[in-house]
Formats: C-alpha cells, structure tokens, sequence
C-alpha cells in the first residue's frame, strides 16, 4: 500500500505538472496572440498619418491644384470634377479607396494664377467656411513668373510675409489645424530659364522654413522631381517647366501621400 501511495503521488504530481505547463503555454499564446493585436491595432492608428477618420480635407494653391476644377461643383466634397485632374485628384482617388471608410471629404479651392496674397483674400469663403482638419498649400511659382513677366512685383521677404501671416490666421481661426505645406517647384524646360535662378531657391527656402515655424508637414516636392530628371528628361514631368504632366501629377501624389501618411497626427 505504501508502495502504491508513492506511485499515486508521483502520477499526481506529473499531472499537475503537466496542466501547469500547459496552462502556461496557453497563457504565452494568449499573451503573444493579445500583443500581436494590440501591436496590429497600434500599426492601423500609426499607418493613417496626419489625416483622421472624419477629417475634412482642403487642397489649397494657384493653377497646379486648379488642374482644371469644375467651379460649379466645388461645395460638393469627394466629386471628381471639382478635385481637377491634377494631383488632388490623385491624392483623393488614393484616400477614398484606401480609406473608404473613414468618412473622410475632400474639397479642392485652388485657383489658377494665384499668390499667397490672394489666398488670404479668398481665405474666409474658401478655407475657413469649409472648417476643415487638414489644409494643404502650394502656393509661390507665381510669386516669381509673374514678377519675370512684369505683372508683379514681390519678393521673397514679402512672400514669407504674407505666408506667415495666412497661416498665423488660419491657426486662430481653426484651433487645431493640421498644416501641410508643399514645396514650390520647377524643372528646367519651357518656360523656366536661368532668369529664375537662384530666385526661386529662396522662395523653397522660405516655404521650408514657414513650415517648420508652424509645425507644418512639409512636402518636397523639388527633391522628387529632382530624382525624377534622372530618369526622364525634365519636360516629361512638366512640358512648360512648371504645370505637371500626368506623370508628373502622379509622382506629386505619390510625394504628398508619403510626407503626410508618414507625419503623427
């Protein structure tokens, strides 16, 4: 009997033995299964950048946001023909696809030969109106063709200025705006000669730092059409040196999704 006791005892313990190392076994998997998700859940919330679900999204700039927009549809969020045909059609394309169900809208105010000065001018009705969470601006090519052609005449100083002027406004009047500022660009074809150099390297510079005064995502767009000549001569990413062909509006796209997807929000 004593003999059996022991065995009794040795079977017992190898049993409990046994639960205890599958139930630890289960416990790791739940615990590595529950860090997985969380992990999974973390990666969604990092992944959505700078745009939130039910964010109004403004698209805002001279004619390279225009591309064309129906002005009659303009109040109607995510329609194609007031988004142009340009890269904020691209870039709405990618979000409401990707994002479909994000609630998301959409609007596209920008207006072909604007400055930064008549930005401000329009500001109420079409940025402030709309209350939206992100504001996108390209805005300063015209800052200079249109100074090279005599139809204007400011300067880097003044385009700083009145940058910083608009953006101090539309923090006040939008608590909680997210900023994103785009670089002014050109490639050297059509009608971008040596006149606009190194001129408009200082309205790049400006908007650079405009950004990084207002916290602001900034995108490059210069930088990737710099890499881009590499590849293809420079009048197939913008046949006048300044308006973007369709590849070139698909590789704005492309660069704007980038900065802003991978900016906090």
């Amino acid at each position: 009997m004593a003999d059996m006791s022991a065995m009794d005892v040795r079977a017992s313990r190898r049993c409990f033995l046994g639960k205890t190392a599958a139930a630890a076994a289960a416990l790791s998997v739940a615990s590595i299964s529950g860090c997985s998700e969380s992990a999974k859940r973390s990666s969604t919330r990092t992944s959505q950048g700078l745009i939130s679900n039910g964010d109004t999204l403004l698209l805002q700039g001279d004619s390279i946001t225009d591309a064309g927009r129906a002005r009659g549809r303009e109040n109607d969020a995510n329609d194609g023909g007031a988004l142009g045909r340009g890269y904020a059609y691209l870039i709405a394309s990618h979000l409401l696809a990707e994002r479909a169900d994000a609630g998301l809208k959409i609007y596209n105010r920008g207006i072909s030969g604007h400055k930064v000065f008549q930005l401000a001018e329009r500001w109420d009705k079409d940025c402030i109106a709309l209350k939206p969470n992100v504001v996108s601006i390209l805005i300063g090519v015209n800052d200079i063709w249109h100074k090279l052609n005599g139809q204007y005449d400011g300067t880097v100083e003044i385009y700083e200025r009145d940058y910083r002027a608009l953006l101090e406004r539309t923090q006040r009047e939008l608590p909680g705006v997210k900023l994103v500022i785009c670089e002014p660009f050109v490639l050297r074809c059509g009608a971008v000669n040596e006149k606009w150099f190194p001129e408009f390297d200082g309205y790049r510079a400006a908007a650079r730092q405009v950004a990084t005064a207002f916290g602001a995502v900034f995108v490059p767009f210069q930088s990737a059409f710099d890499e881009a000549v590499k590849k293809a001569p420079p009048a197939h990413w913008a046949g006048d040196g300044v308006h973007p062909t369709m590849a070139g509006a698909y590789l704005m796209g492309r660069t704007w999704l980038a900065a802003v997807s991978g900016a906090p929000a």
